[in-house]
Order: C-alpha cells, then sequence, then structure tokens
C-alpha cells in the first residue's frame, strides 16, 4: 500500500465526509419515522448503516492519528486530540443546551451540557425534550438529545492508550506491540464467534459489563469497547505497516465480497470487519483525486457527526418528517451541514490554530509540522516518522 498512499494526496477527507453522511442517512429512519434503521434486517442484527459507518470511522482515525503520534510524540499528539475534539463538542453542547434551556428549563439544561463535556455521556436527555417525537414514542417517551455522543468516549479511550503507547515508545521503536494488542483484540472477537456456534453465525454483542471506572472516562462498556478498539489497532497497524499492505483491486473485490457475505450470512465481525478495514483504506488510496480536495481544508466530518442527531430531532418536532422520509433527510443534511461549515470556520479551525503553542520559543525549521514557507500541514498530509524498512516485520 505504500507505494498507493501519498499523505498529501488521498481520500481520506472524502471518506471520512461520506460515513458522517452515512450516519445522518441511518438515523434518519428511528428519527424521522420511527422505524428501525436499514441494515439490521439484511444482517440479521450485526450490524447498520449507522454502526457500519461508526465501524469505518475507527479504522480511519486508527490509521491516521498513528501518524501523527509518531509524527509528534505523546504530549504534543494529546494536544492535538484534545484541541480536535473538545472545543467543537462544548460549543455543540453550549448551543444545544441554550436552545433547549428556551422549551425546558435552563438547570437541565446546563446540567446536560456539563456532565457530557468530557465525552463520556452521563446524560442523554434534557427533561422531556423530544419525547413526543418518532423516536422519542419508538423509545418509550424518553428524551435524548444527542445519542450519537455514546462513541466519542471510546475514541477517547483509544486515543488515550496511543498517547501512552507513543510516551512508552513502542510508535516508534517497538510497532509490533501494535500488532499484538490487534491479535489479541481479535481473539475476543473469534472467541465470541465460536462460542455461539452452531447454535447461530450470527454474533450479535451482548454486554460483558464494564471496564472502569476510568478517570474522566468513567466506566465503558467491555464489549463495544474491544470491538472498536479491534478497527482502530487495524488502521493503526495500516499506518505502521502499509509497506507490507498490498493494494490490488481484485483484493479490493474480494474485501467487498467478502463484507457483503458475512453481513448476510455471518461472521461479521470476525471476517467483514478486516474486510471493510481493507477496502476503506484501498478506497482513500485509489479513489480519483477530485476525492482529494474534499475535507482537505475544511473537515465539516466532526461537525456534521456531532450536530446530527439534535438537528434531526429538531426537525422531527417541527413536523418535517411528515414531508416524507427523503425530504427530511435531505433537510436535515442541508441543515447539518450549514452547522458544520459554521462549527469548522468558528470554532474547530481557530482552535486548530493552537496546536502549534508551546511555552517555548522555537524556530520554524525546528517544527516538523510546518512547511518550507512557514504554513501549517495537517496531520492527514504528513509522512509518518514510521518509514518502511526492508527487515521490519
Amino acid at each position: 500500500m505504500v507505494d498507493r498512499y501519498s499523505p498529501r494526496a488521498n481520500a481520506l477527507g472524502f471518506l471520512r465526509l461520506c460515513l458522517a453522511l452515512a450516519v445522518l442517512v441511518g438515523h434518519s429512519w428511528p428519527l424521522g419515522a420511527g422505524r428501525a434503521t436499514p441494515g439490521l434486517g439484511f444482517s440479521h442484527g450485526q450490524a447498520d448503516v449507522g454502526a457500519l459507518a461508526v465501524d469505518g470511522f475507527f479504522v480511519l482515525s486508527g490509521f491516521l492519528v498513528t501518524a501523527s503520534a509518531a509524527r509528534l510524540g505523546s504530549v504534543r499528539f494529546a494536544w492535538h486530540r484534545c484541541l480536535r475534539i473538545f472545543p467543537g463538542l462544548w460549543v455543540c453542547l453550549l448551543a444545544t443546551a441554550l436552545l433547549a434551556g428556551l422549551f425546558a428549563t435552563f438547570r437541565d439544561a446546563g446540567l446536560f451540557a456539563a456532565r457530557n463535556a468530557l465525552g463520556q455521556p452521563h446524560q442523554w436527555g434534557i427533561g422531556t425534550l423530544f419525547s413526543d417525537t418518532p423516536y422519542g414514542r419508538l423509545t418509550g417517551g424518553g428524551s435524548v438529545v444527542n445519542g450519537s455522543l455514546w462513541s466519542l468516549s471510546f475514541e477517547l479511550f483509544w486515543y488515550a492508550v496511543l498517547t501512552a503507547l507513543t510516551a512508552c515508545g513502542v510508535i516508534r521503536r517497538s510497532p509490533r506491540l501494535i500488532l499484538l494488542l490487534t491479535a489479541g483484540a481479535y481473539a475476543v472477537l473469534l472467541s465470541d464467534f465460536l462460542h455461539q456456534l452452531p447454535a447461530t453465525p450470527y454474533t450479535i454483542p451482548q454486554p460483558r459489563g464494564t471496564f472502569g471506572p476510568i478517570p474522566f472516562f468513567g466506566s465503558l462498556n467491555t464489549q463495544t469497547l474491544v470491538y472498536l478498539g479491534f478497527l482502530f489497532l487495524l488502521g493503526a497497524s495500516a499506518q505502521l505497516y502499509q509497506h507490507r499492505v498490498p493494494a490490488h483491486p481484485l483484493l479490493a473485490a474480494a474485501a467487498a465480497a467478502v463484507l457483503l457475505a458475512t453481513l448476510r450470512f455471518g461472521a461479521f465481525h470476525v471476517l467483514g470487519y478486516p474486510a471493510l478495514a481493507y477496502l476503506l483504506l484501498w478506497a482513500a488510496c485509489t479513489l480519483p483525486p477530485w476525492t482529494h480536495r474534499i475535507g482537505r481544508d475544511r473537515d465539516y466530518s466532526y461537525g456534521i457527526y456531532i450536530y446530527a442527531f439534535p438537528t434531526q430531532q429538531v426537525m422531527a418536532a417541527l413536523g418535517v418528517h411528515h414531508w416524507g422520509l427523503p425530504a427530511y433527510i435531505a433537510a436535515s443534511a442541508a441543515a447539518t451541514t450549514l452547522l458544520a461549515a459554521a462549527s469548522w470556520h468558528l470554532v474547530e479551525r481557530p482552535a486548530l490554530r493552537l496546536k502549534h503553542w508551546t511555552p517555548f520559543t522555537r524556530l520554524n525549521s525546528d517544527r516538523p509540522d510546518l512547511d518550507r514557507s512557514g504554513r501549517s500541514v495537517s496531520d492527514a498530509q504528513l509522512q509518518p516518522l514510521v518509514e518502511p524498512q526492508p527487515s521490519q516485520t
């Protein structure tokens, strides 16, 4: 793959945008029609459109941020990840709370923002807000303002793990440990699959207790942590060993066939996960050049992800879902994209300008994250420090 992937010219931004919009589209059925998300029936409960998109996010996240960790070191990497996640999240929570306070109580709205500020959702609703929407009725009259936030705590956890591994020198000097962690996570998935045979080939992960409490994270579902962690580590391993991963259209076609077959006939988590990861990374390397420009300078994917759910709830509360599902999806996508654009230009990009801040004076020539003209170069555009070596296995 190393001969096909260019950190400066790839479709990762385009794919992330597509995945964010796929989450929005997948949520439109329960949020706008009170029906199950597409894909659950086809996959016999293994996954749906939204779940597949989240799975893809974790693969691409592992691939991208591992290059950043190898290049930056642990402290700078952690600083960059915080700037990428929290300013946009805090403004989203604050804006949601201010709007919700007009219809509920500002006390409940303020608690919603404060209790979710660290990325671990502790409060899903605000009073009875949205309890009479299609999704509210589907869940028995509960208030859910932003259900998409559930995945942030898991992503932040794996960022923390990667930070610790970087601090220990694993990413630069002992990348084989990432392969061992990936293999260990896969062993859990394989064990779950084998334990349910011969009763059914369809793995539907069940709660296996919680991991924690962890400072700042709280308690995390162990099963979800391992399953999403495996996808994250697949992406990380592909980044570190991209010189060992072939990129060929026949392999991509085989991966697509395996993905569809496992979704339909079972073994999705043990065979479909690696197929999905390969397919996404192959697409990032081989999609046409026009896709390389999308998301390169304006990354709306995160904003779409965090604003889509509350925007769709507002659309449902306003009765837009009565216009029909296609109109509901189009209106939700348009409104969410506008909010994501505002988030990027007014919050996220200004926050990211602080990523080069340091308490010490340093010359630009000493900073690998600036090009020769002194302009900032994004994480996705930079060549990782872990270069292919003939003797590396």
